[in-house]
C-alpha cells in the first residue's frame, strides 16, 4: 500500500471521520470548516479521482453527481503506515520505535502500563 500525500490523507480523513459517502462539495466544506482557505473544486476533484483510480475510494451516482466513500479502512492505512515508518526509520524493529518513544518521554508510565496490559491480553488471546 503506497503512502498517501498530505492532501490525499486529508481527504481520506474527512471521509473516514464522517462515516458517510460525501460529494466533492461536502468534502470541500469540511476542509474549509477546519480553518483552511476554501480549496478549489477542480483541484479537490482531481485528488478524489486519483484516490479512486488508486483504489482508495469508490463512488455512487446520485442524479448526475458522484458521492464518494472509502474502500480501504483507516485501521488498514494506520497499520500499513506504521509498518512503513518502522521499516524506514527504525530498521524494521518495533522495539527501536518504542525505545525511542520512551527515551523522548513521549509515552507516560501510565500509557506504558496500558501497552503492556494490551500485549498481555493479546498474548492470552493467541494462546486460546
Amino acid at each position: 500500500m503506497k503512502k498517501l500525500s498530505e492532501r490525499e490523507e486529508e481527504i481520506m480523513s474527512i471521509l473516514w471521520n464522517d462515516g458517510n459517502p460525501l460529494f466533492i462539495r461536502e468534502i470541500i466544506d469540511r476542509m474549509a470548516s477546519d480553518g483552511q482557505n476554501r480549496p478549489n473544486f477542480s483541484t479537490i476533484a482531481t485528488f478524489v479521482r486519483g484516490l479512486e483510480t488508486k483504489g482508495w475510494l469508490a463512488h455512487e451516482m446520485i442524479g448526475n453527481c458522484n458521492r464518494y466513500y472509502p474502500v480501504k479502512s483507516l485501521a488498514e492505512y494506520r497499520v500499513n503506515s506504521l509498518k512503513s515508518m518502522v521499516s524506514r526509520f527504525f530498521g524494521g524493529s518495533y522495539l527501536n520505535l518504542v525505545s525511542t518513544l520512551i527515551g523522548n518521554e513521549k509515552i507516560s508510565s501510565d500509557d506504558m502500563e496500558k501497552i503492556l496490559g494490551e500485549i498481555e491480553r493479546q498474548r492470552k488471546e493467541d494462546e486460546s
